[in-house]
């Protein structure tokens, strides 16, 4: 009963959810999401700087997220290439000094707080030119004025020694001198009016920031302090924001009001000594937020989305789009690829909204136990739910990879938009997977050459297409080079390699061996000259890097004029495919032995042997995971991951194979999944994850659950449809005729030579 229930309801989902009906729905969700931010952008205050400035909260200890976008944590070397040359005055009372000494720390973290509190402190940075001054007012009165008015005269004379950053802020001494009068209050005011007109003269060449008053914690307040009320606090913000609002002429030039860092306070001030000054998390946010405001429009990190102006658009870019806009425009051609690049030029405009353009919003991940183990957990429930009877019960069987593809890369999705790399033990239990897939890569093209024996050109081309063409379309619209999706030129360069090593002389295939089992030690030779090359490279580091950065074959290859990614990627699973190809060779030997028994519900090997390597399986297993989950510093684990990745995916496949029953079923959800884990692992870079895979998209603000199941929807549709998109145009671009197949080729590579010399005149940038 519970199996028939079981049936009918995976029968009725099927039958109204189907993957056309989702499709409209993702397009129809596209459009409204698309309408709604745009005009929230324009009409509802879509200013990331102001976002920056103003709003925030804490996703975990010590990381600030601002409100629809994300903030980059600068470093030494960065904030000194910003700032070079330049002047910064912080002015106030001893709240803003805090922040003048985490602004400085940032520079040069061997800065000490030391010195008389009430005095004007000077730091300079010789490597960059830079100064950074304090100077003590404490309160807003006429010395505060006069001394923004010296500022506006060396404007006025174009001297040098105006800032070019100017931090201003003090309201707790009035308070406190005055014991919170409301006289004190009005003259506060009255002087704020005053000074509103200098600062605004100010930001006219300057970036000018008056910094809110932050809360207190009045319980922890000594009692000369008492009269430091939050309402007090409250009532001077009040009359700040007021009159600087007031006082703005234009939204270019004003004076920028800094809120976020109260709102930290409201979070942290409870564990402040004096219940007055600020904690180091507080003044870190104010920090990183004056950084970013002034910053990001200069250095333009890809994880600062604040402040970040769209990049302008490359020739590259604007003729990708006017080729699919052309495209569109002849829409109604009704034959198939040309539909297919229509559909095409849809989603790549989709993918540009997503991550060049400021409409959606992004924000930083934060690595929580509950993001990656939860939605692991639902994946789990949802690939059991639906499980199928295999067609059939080999081993490795095609439904069985699928499932295995499938549900590796679920978790690797899961591990990318959860932050997961943060914690060690499943970094490396990622990095397995990534293994694996590259073991999956060896075992299936070793496979099918040595069965088929079909090294032709049409073949080859069809394994290039379908790897390549999502990633050299977003090559041209994205503005990335072929190395930043590196998964793809990984896989694209195992098989070229593979291909080489089996289609060289002397072919041997399975047909061959079986007629003198001399070939079966050629096919051992021929691997063992493989893992000697992979060997060469491996301890000829300088030797990898000229091979790979001979023109033109170094833009492949290079990221940020670099092979050293490349040079990471692939030795950190160098022998990966190797295992594999040795995998396969091993057990089509086995099979044509007839050592195996793959009929269904019957072990692969006897009874006693299944029994036996099943319990070695298990112990494998388990065993790496246990040194996975005790490693304690990637560098290191990353030594060991080569030699000993093999072992974990041996165990797996052993325990997934060995008993019959296993082999019987395999998880239908899983394997759907599977045949677009190329799609999903490219398309996540821009329409699920934000800035180049730094952050998280947010199409629905302030709900992080809906956000992730509306992206996610979306996403999951638009990788599904660019699979099928890349089938249809790979019967038309890779034709079976030799002739019109050399032709189509000569045409691509004149083409890429093309984008080559109109990228290398762009400016350089990726």
């Amino acid at each position: 009963m519970a199996v028939l229930a079981y049936s009918l309801g995976k029968r009725e989902i099927n039958q109204y959810f189907t993957i056309k009906n989702a499709k409209l729905l993702s397009l129809a969700a596209v459009f409204l999401l698309t309408v709604l931010h745009s005009l929230s952008r324009h009409y509802g205050g879509g200013d990331t700087c102001e976002w920056l400035l103003s709003s925030g909260k804490f996703l975990g200890e010590g990381v600030w997220q601002p409100y629809g976008c994300m903030m980059h944590r600068y470093k030494s070397t960065e904030a000194k290439d910003c700032l070079h040359q330049k002047r910064v005055a912080f002015v106030g009372d001893s709240r803003i000094r805090q922040l003048f000494y985490s602004y400085v720390k940032l520079i040069n973290a061997d800065v000490k707080e030391e010195g008389n509190k009430h005095e004007n402190i000077p730091f300079e940075d010789r490597s960059s030119s830079l100064k950074v001054d304090f100077l003590w007012y404490a309160e807003v009165n006429n010395s505060m004025k006069d001394q923004l008015m010296s500022w506006t005269e060396c404007l006025f004379q174009k001297t040098a020694m105006k800032p070019d950053i100017i931090v201003v802020g003090a309201a707790t001494w009035s308070i406190k001198l005055h014991n919170g009068s409301s006289e004190t209050l009005h003259q506060y005011k009255a002087n704020l009016t005053a000074v509103a007109y200098v600062l605004q003269r100010l930001a006219e060449s300057s970036d000018v920031f008056w910094v809110l008053q932050d809360p207190v914690y009045e319980d922890l307040l000594s009692d000369n302090r008492k009269m430091i009320t939050n309402q007090q606090i409250d009532w001077y913000n009040e009359a700040a924001l007021s009159t600087l609002s007031s006082a703005e002429r234009s939204a270019d030039l004003r004076v920028k009001i800094l809120g976020a860092s109260r709102l930290a306070a409201q979070e942290t001030m409870s564990e402040s000594l004096d219940g007055l000054h600020l904690t180091e998390s507080t003044r870190d946010v104010g920090t990183m937020v004056l950084m970013n405001s002034v910053c990001n429009k200069i250095l333009k990190p890809i994880d600062g989305s604040c402040c970040h102006p769209p990049p302008p658009a490359t020739t590259v870019q604007l003729l990708t789009a006017c080729f699919f806009l052309a495209a569109i425009g002849g829409f109604l051609a009704l034959n198939v690829p040309f539909h297919a690049v229509c559909k095409l030029g849809l989603i790549m405009a989709y993918f540009y909204l997503c991550d060049r353009a400021n409409v959606f919003m992004k924000e930083q991940k934060f690595y929580t136990h509950s993001t990656f183990f939860i939605p692991l957990i639902y994946i789990v429930v949802l690939g059991v739910f639906y499980n199928e009877n295999s067609k059939e019960t080999k081993l490795l069987n095609r439904e069985q990879t699928d499932e295995w593809k499938g549900w590796m890369q679920l978790v690797i999705l899961i591990y990318h938009i959860s932050g997961a790399s943060a914690f060690i033990p499943v970094y490396m239990h990622v990095r397995v997977l990534v293994a694996a897939y590259l073991f999956q890569t060896g075992y299936g093209h070793f496979s099918f050459f040595w069965l088929k024996g079909d090294f032709g050109l049409y073949r080859v081309c069809q394994v290039l297409f379908r790897l390549n063409f999502l990633v050299v379309v977003l090559c041209l619209v994205m503005n990335r080079s072929y190395q930043f999706y590196y998964f793809v030129p990984l896989v694209t360069f195992w098989f070229a390699v593979i291909y080489v090593t089996l289609a060289m002389w002397p072919q041997i295939l399975q047909k061959k061996a079986n007629a003198s089992g001399i070939w079966h030690l050629g096919v051992m030779l021929k691997l063992l000259a493989l893992l000697l090359f992979i060997c060469f490279l491996m301890y000829s580091q300088g030797a990898f890097e000229s091979i790979f950065s001979v023109w033109p074959i170094s833009k492949l290859f290079e990221l940020q004029g670099s092979v050293h990614e490349w040079w990471f990627r692939w030795k950190l699973d160098r022998f990966a495919v190797i295992h594999g190809m040795l995998f396969a060779f091993v057990y089509l030997l086995l099979q044509k032995c007839q050592v195996l028994s793959e009929g269904k519900g019957e072990p692969l090997f006897s009874n006693k042997v299944s029994n036996c390597l099943l319990f070695v399986s298990v112990v494998s297993f388990l065993t790496y995971s246990i040194w996975a989950s005790s490693c304690r510093n990637k560098t290191e684990c990353n030594e060991l991951h080569p030699y000993i990745s093999v072992v974990q995916i041996l165990a797996f496949v052993l325990i997934r194979n060995i008993p019959g029953y296993a082999r019987s079923v395999y998880s239908s959800f899983f394997a759907w999944f599977g045949k677009i884990s190329l799609e999903l692992f490219i398309c996540q870079y821009h329409i699920w994850l934000a800035a180049d895979t730094k952050g998280i998209l947010v199409l629905i603000p302030g709900n992080p659950m809906l956000n992730i199941v509306v992206s996610t929807f979306i996403f999951v549709c638009v990788a599904h449809e660019i699979s099928q998109i890349t089938n249809d145009l790979a019967q038309v671009a890779i034709p079976k005729e030799s002739p019109a197949l050399l032709k189509r080729m000569l045409i691509t590579a004149v083409f890429f030579m093309a984008v080559l010399v109109l990228s290398m005149r762009e400016r350089p940038g990726h």
